[in-house]
């Protein structure tokens, strides 16, 4: 968005900053996450959770969607990762 990183502490900004990113989602018609992970899992895609960022934001697998394949760790995701045919999307 071009904010200096110093403009993004202030109060509020967050929210300003989410709602024009939702606003900028919406003309370019993307759809909300929630709705773009129910399409990659109905088009086979498996959806995987990061340990790491589970234990760092205290989450759990019951705050996940339930089409999720489970949860990896780094280790995991290397294993997983190597190979031909491989392709991976960060959401």
């Amino acid at each position: 968005m071009g904010i200096p990183t110093m403009i993004g502490g202030l109060p509020g900004m967050e929210a300003f900053a989410t709602k024009m990113m939702k606003s900028e989602m919406e003309k370019l018609d993307i759809p909300p996450v929630g709705e773009f992970l129910e399409i990659l899992s109905a088009s086979g895609v498996q959806l995987w959770a990061c340990k790491l960022a589970m234990d760092m934001f205290k989450l759990e697998k019951t705050h996940l969607i339930d089409d999720l394949n489970g949860v990896l760790t780094v280790g995991d995701f290397y294993n997983r990762a190597k190979g031909d045919g491989v392709q991976i999307l960060f959401i």
